[in-house]
């Protein structure tokens, strides 16, 4: 049987501060970079088959420990980076959806198929995403693999595995950073067994 991982990179300045950040490529804090070391200590006991990493400084960062422990190289797959945010990259939610209400309003309400302008609609994510997943599900027929990524892709991932409207991928899932969302995939189906768990930064 295979257990597929899928974890939020650590804490980023950006993140603590409620700034978009999809293209930017900010590194992980000192708070994250503890974070990332939590989760390879997670990683020792699965023994892991692979690990799936975003081409992202801050996941790249966050996979890094675990790849240490496990003595597995990270495979770099574009599909796993996260949402872009257009013309909204490196501003606060909160100030964008003041200054562009009309916009930002149309995005919240249905994600699905609206973007931010000049960015990513959710459909357009799981349409690079998913095929990651679907790749891991045909190399790896059994064991752990970890896939590290990002809030929106990871949320978005979550609702396309569960059969969940993209649309609600914002308002119905957690993903708070250096999260673990797993998966057991049976004759693959995949079947949620623990949802943004972060038991392990305790």
């Amino acid at each position: 049987m295979l257990t597929l991982h899928l974890v939020r990179h650590g804490d980023t300045l950006q993140a603590a501060e409620g700034i978009l950040s999809g293209d930017l490529d900010p590194p992980l804090t000192d708070s994250g970079r503890a974070q990332a070391e939590r989760i390879a200590l997670v990683s020792k006991s699965l023994g892991l088959a692979a690990i799936y990493c975003s081409p992202k400084l801050r996941a790249r960062m966050t996979a890094e420990p675990t790849a240490k422990v496990s003595g597995k190289t990270p495979v770099i797959a574009d599909g796993l980076r996260e949402i872009a945010y257009g013309r909204w990259e490196g501003m606060r939610e909160a100030d964008v959806r003041a200054q562009e209400t009309e916009a930002f309003d149309a995005w919240h309400n249905d994600p699905a198929i609206q973007s931010p302008p000049g960015g990513e609609t959710a459909f357009a994510i799981a349409a690079r995403a998913v095929p990651v997943l679907a790749d891991i599900v045909r190399t790896h027929a059994s064991g752990h693999v970890m896939v590290f990524s990002h809030k929106a892709t990871i949320r978005i991932l979550v609702c396309a595995l569960l059969g969940i409207p993209l649309a609600r991928f914002r308002s119905h899932v957690a993903c708070p950073t250096a999260s673990i969302t797993s998966f057991e995939v049976h004759g693959g189906i995949p079947m949620l067994i623990q949802a943004a768990d972060v038991h392990h930064l305790d």
